[in-house]
């Protein structure tokens, strides 16, 4: 009896195991939905009624952007968990192109731009993907996410089947599109659909380029359901046989979606990108859209049964020199936030926005519990941080790559620098001698702005809208000086091929073409901040010349907060901390105030460098909230 006893013992033992076994066979490969229910992963996202449906089963998208590499990946989950704790259930990020791939093969999916982790972080919560890999992104980007070394060819036709572009994407997608391929739903991933480019309607160059990107997708193994956005007014333009079309807007109009459903009747209506809010430039006001009118909005699009997708759910920052410019009615560049007043703020706080929406939402999925609402990130009011060194940008120039040689103006995507892969972005001086005074003329070949010196003593500034300036007379032979800013490419519209910046042509001086230039490459890029520390720093003195860096140092003591940098005092520039290039300020904003991830700061000493072009004060302030500017309600 005993025996028989200690038998059934380890039958019992064995069985729950097999049965333990079993289970984790029966979650791993058919899988768990956002909702909870197992789905088989035969059939994923399907658009061939009326309704969405995944896996058989009745789906409605509730979709939300946020962009990995606009977030800091120290803070990726508190993102995505607090969009989940809003009642979404789908992801969506777009893919930058241009940061995933800095030269022709030199590819970076690691740290801050690791997609598969990001998309695996999504299917551990509970979330679905829509991805959008481009090649053009738009995404308020520089040059919509397009790498600017496709432009070093001068008969490049990008966004269609011109050959110098079409083998770019394939060299690009043969690198991204296998790192995705196995995350996809019926692969027993998260991502149920993928975009097919981006708003091809409003460009609609090439009418096979669309199939050259849907097949450059397939061929490599995306078998999820392929969609296509575009504004209203270009949905038949921007889609392609085999690709659902989605509309992207900000006011339901009854028009807009009777178009969308002729154009493919008894599909599924998907709310692409229903704008939560909008982007700033600088010089305009920082725009806003009221609550009740993004939720009164969402509340109409849930009622007529449609899918939507957020964009932003979060916007986060634009760190760096990311960001774009538009171009009409004339050029105006972006500001490096990118809240973009949506439910969830640059630093990640909840507004009012997103408690209308939970509401809302909680009421749609009929009193189905969401989540708790994640707790919010301490913010710090630092001590300033006082500038204590100061190094004249003339004694850093040795620390750049180059110089360069040339006769004629060489346009910064033509530069020989980073391997010939010319420069991206940032600022590129050039250095020629003259022998008169008079008037020099730009002949607007100056993208976008240049400051002017002589024997390096500042004369005066070119931009866009200023083409001449008086030069003084003088004796014998002196240096002229421009250094340029490229302050972001177009992000959208029909002149991308133009985005070539630097001096794009030739300065006139009384009319004679200038030339014989040295050319100073000063991308700021981490290798060269980082090169700064062997420079010849000098104790600040009580009038430090322009432009210059100037150096100083944040304290952070036990675990580092959030923090918000303001520069008073200051009128234009360019922010390093701890080597990291958080982004540009102008005085004249609307952003007024820079957000500093407490993951960018170490405990202890921080170094702060600021890249000064005009004025300066001898202090940066931090606070513990945001000041992006007085704010103007969307029109």
């Amino acid at each position: 009896m005993v025996v028989l006893r200690i038998r059934n013992v380890h039958k019992r033992k064995y069985a729950l195991i097999c049965l333990c076994i079993v289970g984790f066979i029966v979650y791993r490969y058919l899988g768990m939905p956002a909702g909870g229910r197992r789905l088989s992963r035969k059939v994923g996202l399907s658009a061939n009624s009326s309704q969405f449906t995944l896996s058989g089963q009745p789906f409605h998208i509730l979709g939300g952007s946020i962009h990995y590499f606009r977030v800091p990946r120290a803070y990726w989950r508190d993102r995505l968990l607090k969009m989940k704790a809003c009642g979404i259930n789908t992801l969506t990020t777009y893919v930058p192109w241009s940061l995933h791939q800095p030269e022709r093969g030199v590819f970076s999916f690691h740290t801050q731009l690791d997609l598969e982790a990001y998309i695996s972080l999504a299917a551990e919560l509970g979330l679905w993907v829509i991805l959008r890999p481009g090649p053009y992104i738009s995404s308020e980007l520089d040059l919509g996410g397009l790498p600017s070394w496709l432009l070093r060819d001068g008969n490049m036709r990008l966004r269609t089947t011109y050959p110098g572009f079409t083998q770019a994407v394939n060299a690009f997608f043969d690198k991204l599109i296998p790192k995705v391929v196995p995350l996809q739903f019926k692969k027993g991933g998260p991502i149920i659909a993928v975009q097919v480019e981006n708003e091809y309607g409003s460009f609609a160059k090439d009418d096979s380029y669309m199939l050259f990107i849907k097949e450059a997708l397939q061929s490599r193994g995306i078998s999820e359901l392929l969609l296509t956005s575009d504004n209203h007014n270009t949905l038949k333009s921007g889609g392609v046989d085999g690709a659902l079309r989605s509309v992207k807007l900000q006011k339901l109009n009854q028009r807009d979606i009777q178009d969308l459903n002729a154009l493919q009747p008894n599909s599924p209506t998907m709310v692409m990108d229903y704008w939560t809010g909008w982007y700033d430039v600088w010089g305009d006001l920082h725009h806003v859209l009221p609550p009740e009118d993004m939720v009164s909005t969402v509340r109409e699009i849930l009622r007529r049964g449609m899918s939507v997708n957020l964009y932003m759910f979060h916007g986060g920052s634009s760190f760096g020199f990311m960001s774009g410019a538009l171009a009409d009615p004339s050029y105006r560049a972006l500001v490096p936030s990118y809240d973009y007043d949506a439910p969830l703020s640059e630093a990640g706080e909840y507004t009012p926005k997103y408690h209308l929406l939970r509401d809302l939402l909680s009421r749609y999925n009929r009193g189905d519990s969401f989540p708790d609402m994640p707790a919010l990130h301490y913010r710090e009011a630092y001590e300033p941080a006082i500038m204590y060194q100061h190094l004249s940008l003339w004694d850093a120039l040795s620390f750049t790559e180059g110089p360069f040689k040339s006769v004629k103006p060489v346009n910064m995507e033509n530069l020989p620098a980073n391997n010939g892969n010319g420069q991206s972005y940032g600022y590129t001086l050039y250095e020629t001698t003259i022998t008169s005074g008079g008037l020099l003329k730009s002949g607007d070949n100056v993208r976008d702005r240049a400051l002017v010196f002589v024997d390096r003593s500042y004369i005066g500034l070119f931009k866009r809208q200023s083409l001449e300036l008086a030069v003084p007379d003088g004796k014998g032979r002196r240096t002229l000086s421009l250094l340029v800013e490229n302050c972001g490419r177009v992000h959208q519209g029909r002149d991308l091929d133009k985005q070539h910046k630097g001096l794009v042509g030739d300065i006139l001086l009384n009319n004679i073409p200038l030339r014989d230039f040295t050319i100073y490459s000063l991308d700021m890029k981490p290798s060269f901040i980082d090169s700064l520390y062997q420079a010849p720093w000098k104790t600040l003195p009580e009038s430090p010349s322009f432009p210059g860096f100037f150096m100083g140092r944040l304290f952070a003591y036990g675990y580092p907060s959030d923090t918000f940098m303001k520069l008073p005092g200051w009128e234009k520039g360019v922010v390093f901390i701890n080597g990291l290039n958080l982004g540009r300020y102008w005085s004249i904003g609307p952003q007024q105030a820079l957000y500093i991830p407490g993951p960018f700061l170490n405990s202890g000493i921080n170094q702060v460098i600021v890249f000064e072009e005009q004025e300066a004060d001898y202090k940066v302030q931090f606070e513990d909230t945001s000041d992006l500017g007085m704010a103007a309600d969307i029109q």
